[in-house]
């Protein structure tokens, strides 16, 4: 099974060799329910660095929890990969971290485009429940050849964002896909869409983990990697909609 999140990949089942005691096998609905409990602790952290910065008004005041959030995350996001027995662990760590951003990020484009952010979270959630609805009605299959043309664009969107980090570090800055003209506006619904269709290969990813007899500790992990998606589509969306307001 092909999966571009870098979470959820070919040999994450590839271990369990059906071993795991009944009692103990992971369900869909528990990876549900995990999930659901991590989406809790993102919104725990993001209400209060959203707190922090509506009254002071001043970035400045949120600018270290957004830092914190967004490094520390990374850094236990690739724990999570590499020690999945941790997950139960790590994987809310990861959310509580991400929230710190994610509240920072919401809360400034809030004080620059009010009423941006419930848009956002309104288009993020839709377009999962559309997904969602999408794949477990047969409508949209997780085939080969979908994942294949999944994994090579976020493959390719993985290296423009990493060309754009190297070459701030420089003091060169990407022309056009950061733009609010009509070719960033481009980009921006072209990510957003490719995150979509992520959470395709991430509902596949758990029903196959379910079926394969996975034990109960990945349901914390297919969570997790969920959420990853989940994340990466509001921060998307967040960034088109930032780019279509400051159009205005």
């Amino acid at each position: 099974m092909r999966t571009s999140n870098p979470a959820l990949n070919d040999q994450t089942f590839a271990q369990f060799g059906g071993y795991v005691q009944a009692d103990e096998l992971m369900t869909v609905q528990g990876a549900v329910n995990k999930a659901a409990l991590l989406l809790g602790c993102v919104l725990l952290t993001t209400a209060w660095t959203w707190h922090i910065f509506f009254r002071t008004s001043d970035p400045a005041s949120v600018m270290p929890w957004m830092v914190v959030g967004a490094i520390g995350g990374f850094v236990v996001a690739l724990i999570t990969v590499f020690k999945q027995q941790w997950a139960p662990v790590t994987s809310p760590l990861y959310a509580l971290l991400e929230g710190c951003f994610v509240g920072g990020m919401s809360a400034v484009a809030e004080y620059q485009y009010p009423g941006i952010v419930i848009q956002a979270v309104g288009l993020t959630f839709g377009t999962c429940l559309a997904v969602l609805m999408a794949y477990t009605s047969g409508l949209v299959k997780a085939t080969e050849n979908f994942k294949m043309g999944v994994v090579a664009a976020t493959g390719g969107i993985a290296l423009v964002y990493l060309a754009t980090i190297v070459l701030s570090l420089f003091g060169v800055r990407m022309p056009l896909i950061h733009d609010s003209g009509l070719f960033g506006i481009g980009f921006s619904i072209f990510v957003v869409v490719i995150a979509a269709l992520n959470l395709v290969l991430d509902f596949d990813f758990i029903d196959t983990g379910a079926r394969q007899g996975a034990p109960k500790y990945m349901e914390w992990y297919a969570a997790f990697g969920l959420m990853v998606t989940l994340i990466w589509l509001y921060i998307e969306v967040l960034r088109l909609l930032i780019k279509l307001r400051s159009r205005d």
